[in-house]
């Protein structure tokens, strides 16, 4: 591939590279090198922190250090997207380095000597080395591997035993954030009244119907909208429109798509292949030989599906059968052989909806088995199980209707496993299962099945072969030597029929454009070294040559109605503001719903009678905090709120009733929740207002 690429520059090109290498060989390689003089040091700053500039070399020393860290811990090199992650991390950690090492001196922080001993060789051996040095028969930590290395330091080499300085600095640095987090995580505190009114928020509950006016529901053609009002919309409201760097770009993709040769070529080898797979006695060791799945050999657990091309193909697949080859959606040609198929431990699936009884005891518990009985009677009643998990479900499984997936007996604890296995038949089971957890009302979706299969997959990509990459690259070369400005580029597109895609306000640190990832190259070349109307030159991606042209830069600051990004959202925000003051003035003097519906008949009206106060979300509708905020300000039943303008529309809501939290005796439950959110994002919270002060300034983009 190498090669490839070499033949395909240019003749012009490479004769100017050779001129310029001959006048380096002359006058000496640095001349544009990062120290030159000619081109200065802010060539070599990726960053500033406190004041102080962050030299690339300081950068990659970090990153190369976390990047051991990495390899040391997982036996591998980083992929692409983990070491954009371990370049993140460097940097925090030169943040931490720079601003925080103050705040240590200051508070007096420090890591003695006996308390590093103690974290790498005493009674408290930190996380890290126990995950490292583990006994691979036990799984535990090996305490002998650790006394073993450690007494193996005196004689090893000099780079290992700097290695392990700057992992005992680390661990050092570890414990000493550690330590300053919790000083302020353990600060925090919640008085009686501010749980008090978590209590009331939480447990204050207005039955309601509501009316919600899209904005779709007044045509365009009402508001009229003009540029200076925009204008004007946009300096009154910089805010909302304060703009990062940005580049907006075009582009023409080049896809490397596989020739009907490089088909038939796939689809012979893979016919070779599947010969092969069904003579074998060792159906694993085959696949994980020859083919390029993932997981070549797996085990199919009752309840899981057959891979989806497995399974539109073949209705009853029979044991040792080779079925296929299939073409995939994954642009692949794969063959399936079910080795073995069983029945094993049953697995079943259910949904629940779980009331959590965390903390609390007594009459606090009776008071949620109260409710859960009731959530249980009004599911049997309605028969929408689903709803009601959504509504009052109050664990994760809420947002996916109380859905826990398929399982085996022992996922679960005993009371519910038991309960569940115990089901003949699907639907709601007709009483309360108390667990560590809470109170669960459950519903059976599938009785338990037992069918097991070990299926071998035999894969292999069908991609461009070399042949048909060069002639998809010297299309897209073409194009770009002929295309030296915007219009060419436009022109060029359109008598070639290629589709030029947009991409606007990409950031200085993106890594795709648009869906097309893998794209750094192009969006650094649009920041370091294309004007406007320039057109690069051919970008190799993993799956697409692309060539691009920079249509506009924006630089970091007040929005503008230039901008086209902010002027369609400022004409959008104006727009929806005038149509709420048009909808307002029509249903000024209407008294009920159904009246202002007979006005707007686009309009929706919905209803709940289980709206929390802490609630920012009206079932049927969306995110409407104001339109919560004004329910809970009405008194009594019938009574109606004025118009609200919310981002969806405009919404009136009815109270049919409220009930008021009752009093409760002891608040600390509440107290522990607020105490334990505001110390959780405390760490988050704590860098980021100390990047603020330190007016951090991230350059890395130029570089990488």
């Amino acid at each position: 591939m190498a090669l490839i690429k070499q033949i395909r520059q240019r003749t012009g090109l490479a004769i100017g590279v050779i001129a310029v290498g001959l006048i380096f060989f002359l006058v000496g390689g640095d001349i544009l090198g990062p120290n030159s003089m000619i081109m200065g040091s802010s060539r070599t700053t990726v960053g500033e922190i406190a004041g102080e500039d962050i030299s690339y070399d300081e950068y990659v020393q970090k990153i190369e250090q976390t990047k051991m860290r990495f390899q040391q811990n997982t036996g591998r090199n980083p992929n692409e997207n983990e070491l954009t992650s371990i370049r993140e991390q460097a940097w925090q950690a030169l943040i931490v380095e720079k601003i925080f090492s103050e705040q240590y001196e200051e508070l007096g922080l420090v890591i003695s000597d006996e308390e590093l001993v103690d974290m790498v060789q005493g009674k408290n051996i930190i996380g890290e080395l126990r995950r490292q040095l583990t006994n691979p028969q036990t799984g535990e930590f090996d305490r002998e591997q650790l006394i073993t290395f450690l007494q193996s330091l005196q004689n090893a080499d000099p780079q290992q035993q700097m290695f392990w300085a700057q992992q005992e600095q680390l661990f050092a640095d570890s414990r000493l954030r550690i330590k300053y987090d919790n000083i302020l995580a353990t600060s925090e505190y919640a008085t009686t009244a501010e749980a008090e009114l978590q209590h009331k928020m939480a447990n204050t509950i207005a039955d309601v119907r509501y009316i919600q006016i899209p904005y779709y529901a007044v045509s365009d053609s009402l508001v009229q909208v003009t540029d200076s009002e925009i204008r004007s919309y946009i300096n009154n409201n910089q805010e909302k429109f304060q703009v990062e760097e940005s580049r907006g770009l075009q582009y023409v993709r080049f896809p490397l798509h596989p020739s009907e040769e490089d088909s038939a070529a796939t689809l012979e080898q893979i016919n070779g292949l599947v010969a092969e797979l069904k003579e074998t006695t060792n159906d694993s060791a085959f696949v994980v030989r020859n083919s390029e799945a993932l997981n070549p050999f797996r085990t199919i657990n009752p309840g899981d599906p057959l891979p989806v091309s497995f399974a539109n193909n073949v209705d009853q697949p029979k044991e040792g059968v080779v079925y296929g080859p299939f073409l995939s959606n994954n642009s692949s040609y794969v063959a399936y052989k079910i080795s073995e198929q069983f029945d094993g431990d049953p697995r079943m699936r259910a949904s629940h909806i779980l009331l959590s009884t965390e903390g609390l005891e007594g009459e606090a518990k009776e008071q949620v088995r109260a409710r859960a009985q009731e959530i249980l009677e009004e599911v049997n009643e309605t028969g929408n199980f689903e709803v009601a998990a959504a509504q009052y479900g109050q664990d994760a499984t809420s947002q996916r209707g109380g859905d826990l997936g398929w399982f085996f007996r022992d996922d679960f604890v005993t009371e519910f496993a038991d309960a569940v296995f115990a089901a003949n038949s699907v639907g709601v089971i007709n009483e309360l299962v108390e667990t560590e957890y809470g109170f669960h009302i459950i519903k059976v979706t599938e009785l338990p099945q037992t069918l097991t299969r070990k299926l071998a997959v035999l894969e292999r990509e069908l991609i461009a072969s070399d042949i048909t990459r060069n002639n998809i690259f010297r299309n897209a070369d073409y194009f770009a030597a002929n295309s030296t400005n915007a219009n060419t580029f436009e022109a060029n597109a359109e008598k070639e029929n290629y589709q030029v895609m947009e991409a606007n306000g990409v950031g200085a640190t993106a890594r795709s454009l648009n869906n097309m990832g893998g794209a750094r190259e192009i969006i650094r070349w649009a920041f370091n070294d294309a004007s406007v109307g320039t057109v690069s030159q051919v970008f190799e991606l993993d799956d697409a040559y692309v060539v691009a042209l920079l249509t506009n830069k924006t630089e970091e600051g007040n929005g503008s109605i230039n901008n086209p990004v902010i002027k369609a959202q400022a004409t959008q925000e104006l727009r929806n503001e005038k149509k709420a003051a048009y909808i307002k003035e029509k249903i000024a003097d209407l008294e009920t719903l159904e009246a202002i519906k007979e006005v707007f008949p686009d309009a929706s009206i919905g209803s709940t009678a289980d709206l929390r106060m802490n609630a920012s979300v009206l079932p049927g509708v969306g995110f409407a905090p104001k339109a919560v905020g004004a329910i809970f300000g009405l008194q009594n039943s019938g009574e109606m709120t004025d118009p609200i303008q919310e981002d969806i529309g405009v919404i009136v809501a009815q109270l049919n009733s409220i009930i008021p939290a009752s009093e409760i005796g002891d608040y600390t439950r509440y107290q522990n929740e607020i105490t334990d959110n505001a110390s959780q994002r405390t760490a988050y919270m704590i860098m980021m207002a100390m990047e603020e002060l330190a007016e951090v300034k991230d350059y890395r983009y130029k570089f990488f």
